[in-house]
């Protein structure tokens, strides 16, 4: 195939790089994540969950992970701030009654003081002072979170020198935060796995979903570094990179 063949295929993944809520499926088959991590979000969400606790899904995305706990909907919140996925939050949580919010600063969440028995937040944005105020006295925060130097390999192929968007985000700093806020940590890990991709298509679509981690990028901006990948993939098989968990579960001290 001619570089020009391959540039055309990729503009066309480029071009459709769109997703409601975090559906992957378009690359399907064509990339691996490996998500076995030394933590199981749910099973820690599950194990100090109970029907009668008020429950705050904040940045709940397309609120599937929300819905699969199968909380009662009357003790129920959410909040999101992607204008797509609140769209998409309204047409598939409002019915039920979950109480859904549209927000998109992490340090100003529109609910009272003192509202929930649980926040969770899985790769989304917080503020440990604005958790603490939500939360009712012993309330729990969990949280997963993707670290600072998730996929830097990849961007480093594509866009050599950039920036991490979120330097800060690891499990050191951001334990700090939260015992300086006055929360005891009651679980704290971190883990780094690996991602790989079996086509550059499929790379090239990922980068233009992923923006924040792979800023500027585009086929033509970088064409010359995706045709080396292509090359890679061509003697290897694939392209690798490496993933950057953390977990912090904390409690609000009385």
């Amino acid at each position: 195939m001619t570089a020009e063949e391959l540039k055309t295929i990729w503009k066309n993944e480029e071009a459709c790089a769109f997703i409601k809520g975090w559906d992957f499926s378009h690359i399907s088959g064509r990339y691996e994540e490996e998500d076995v991590l030394p933590w199981d979000y749910e099973t820690i969400i599950r194990d100090n969950l109970r029907d009668d606790m008020k429950l705050l899904d904040y940045d709940t995305g397309g609120g599937e992970f929300l819905l699969s706990l199968h909380h009662p909907y009357e003790n129920t919140a959410a909040t999101e701030g992607y204008p797509p996925n609140v769209k998409l939050c309204m047409e598939r949580l409002l019915p039920l009654g979950i109480d859904l919010r549209e927000c998109g600063d992490a340090s100003d969440i529109p609910f009272d003081d003192d509202s929930f028995d649980m926040i969770i937040n899985r790769h989304g944005d917080f503020e440990p002072a604005e958790i603490k105020r939500l939360l009712k006295p012993g309330g729990l925060f969990i949280t997963q979170q993707v670290g600072s130097d998730n996929d830097r390999e990849l961007v480093e192929s594509v866009l050599p020198g950039a920036e991490k968007p979120f330097p800060h985000e690891n499990l050191h700093e951001q334990r700090q935060r939260f015992e300086d806020a006055g929360f005891e940590i009651l679980q704290a890990d971190e883990a780094f796995g690996p991602i790989c991709f079996y086509d550059v298509g499929a790379f090239v679509w990922f980068a233009r979903i992923i923006e924040w981690e792979f800023p500027g990028f585009s086929v033509d901006r970088c064409f010359d570094r995706l045709l080396k990948l292509q090359e890679i993939i061509e003697h290897e098989g694939k392209i690798t990179g490496t993933t950057h968990r953390y977990l912090i579960v904390a409690k609000k001290i009385d």
